[in-house]
This record gives structure tokens, sequence and C-alpha cells, in this order.
């Protein structure tokens, strides 16, 4: 039962770890290209242990992601809850997929993500599509197989002890 709440444990800490990367403050260039590194560390964990981590935790990070952020209120849940809902029903299918075909998916997410957040955004007041848009998904997915291996570590980790 306490190796059930330290894996727990942990996954929550990378999760807080991935909140820290997100609101840091990154020197100039570096700050228009920071990935989502909270779905990427959700992503990652839907993938790998479906049974802890699901919807609920997805949109309880997005809400903090949005406090943390000053976003509007439920933008990131909401973006968060969407896409690990589709990690969810594809799990099985991704965990057999090589990692590039896996950062094609990841590509994809977080595609979805920033025009999900974008279309909210401008709801709220008419805003411009810039090319600095893109470059997180892009950073993002050349992010993946160095989250995925040290998320897998982790996780490992464990196990060889």
């Amino acid at each position: 039962m306490m190796n059930s709440y330290s894996g727990f444990g942990r996954i929550m800490l990378t999760v807080v770890m991935a909140m820290c990367l997100r609101i840091a403050p990154w020197p100039g260039f570096l700050s228009g290209i920071n990935p989502d590194w909270v779905l990427l560390v959700l992503i990652y964990w839907t993938i790998a242990v479906p049974e802890r981590i699901g919807i609920f935790h997805a949109w309880t990070v997005g809400l903090l992601t949005d406090v943390l952020t000053g976003r509007v209120f439920g933008q990131y849940a909401l973006a968060y809850t969407l896409i690990i809902y589709f990690c969810l029903i594809l799990h099985k299918r991704l965990r057999q997929f090589p990692l590039p075909q896996q950062g094609l998916f990841i590509f994809f997410c977080l595609l979805f993500s920033q025009i999900l957040l974008f279309w909210l955004k401008n709801i709220q007041h008419p805003a411009q599509l810039h090319t600095s848009f893109w470059l997180p998904v892009f950073t993002g997915t050349l992010c993946w197989p160095l989250i995925y291996t040290a998320l897998r570590r982790v996780r490992l980790s464990r196990r060889t002890k």
C-alpha cells in the first residue's frame, strides 16, 4: 500500500516540476519557444499508467495551470481534459508506437491544444496569429524523446531497487 502512494507522489512531483518549468522566467527567445511542459508530462503518465492518471487529474492540473499562468479559469483545464481523453482512448496503441510515431501524435496533441487556447482567447478579444504561435508545438515535439526517457527512468527506478 505504501508503494502505491509513493508512486503517485512521484507522478505529482514531476507534474509540479513541469509547472515550475511552465512559469519559469526564460530569457528572451527561449520564452517564445517554451513548450507546454505540463501537458507533455500528463500525456506521458497517461500513456504509461492510465489507471493512475486520468481525466480528473488533467482537469485539476489544468485549473492549477490556469491559476499559475493567469489565463481565464478553465482554458487549460478544457484543453488538458480533451487531450488526456484521447490519450486514454489510444494508450494501448500509443505504447506500441516507436518514439517518432509517438512524436507525431504529440505534435497533433500540442497543436490541438494551441489552436483551442487561441480560439478561446480569440473569443474574449480578437487576436492575431503570429508565427511564434507554432514554435512551442515544434519544441514540445522535439522535447518528447527527452521527456519520455527521463520520465521512464523515474517510473522504472523503483522497480530495480
